[in-house]
């Protein structure tokens, strides 16, 4: 995916979380967890912009999408249980462990979870891309981004150019139509 394509992809579909129109569930893409178990910063600020969505009742239900590849490191199990401290009850949160990567999240909220409409969470600089997959997939996604952690402006710049070079990646997922690996679909409860 070139960055034209996703920016052309996404149009009309990135908002401001007050603007933002409401939808039946946010998709929280994962992101680095620490090996105490609890969110990075970065994670801790998409979480947090689901639940002020959430609590504004913009979404209704929260996918928290990551990854879990081994037992010691569990995205998604770190999200539920931040969210379930901050309030959001258990019932209210859906829990994918095949996040490995954008692409996943999007393949499987559309075919594991049969979404067909939903409003992405994730860092500013990630969000016309993540928008612009969904979309792609057949996905009416629009995108909420996050930009509180620039107050750390090496790894905001980090993540920036690793996802420049993820739009190639997710260009050929795209073409190719590459099928996710399936774990188990769990309830958060």
């Amino acid at each position: 995916m070139s960055v034209g394509f996703a920016r052309s992809k996404a149009a009309g579909h990135v908002y401001h979380e007050s603007t933002v129109p409401p939808s039946p569930v946010a998709l929280v893409l994962g992101a680095q967890v620490k090996p105490d178990g609890t969110p990075s910063a970065f994670l801790t600020a998409r979480l947090d912009l689901a639940k002020r969505l959430y609590d504004a009742g913009r979404v209704d239900q929260i996918l928290l999408s990551g990854d879990h590849l081994a037992p010691e490191y569990d995205e998604p199990a770190a999200m539920r249980d931040y969210l379930i401290r901050a309030g959001v009850p258990a019932n209210r949160l859906i829990v994918d462990q095949g996040g490995f990567d954008t692409y996943e999240s999007c393949v499987r909220a559309k075919h594991i979870f049969h979404l067909t409409g939903l409003t992405v969470v994730t860092q500013s600089y990630h969000l016309v891309r993540a928008v612009a997959t969904c979309r792609a997939l057949g996905v009416d996604a629009v995108g909420v981004g996050d930009d509180s952690v620039r107050r750390y402006p090496i790894s905001w710049w980090r993540g920036t150019i690793r996802d420049q070079i993820a739009c190639v990646k997710t260009l050929v997922d795209l073409a190719t139509r590459r099928l996710p690996v399936s774990p188990p679909v769990e309830s958060a409860e």
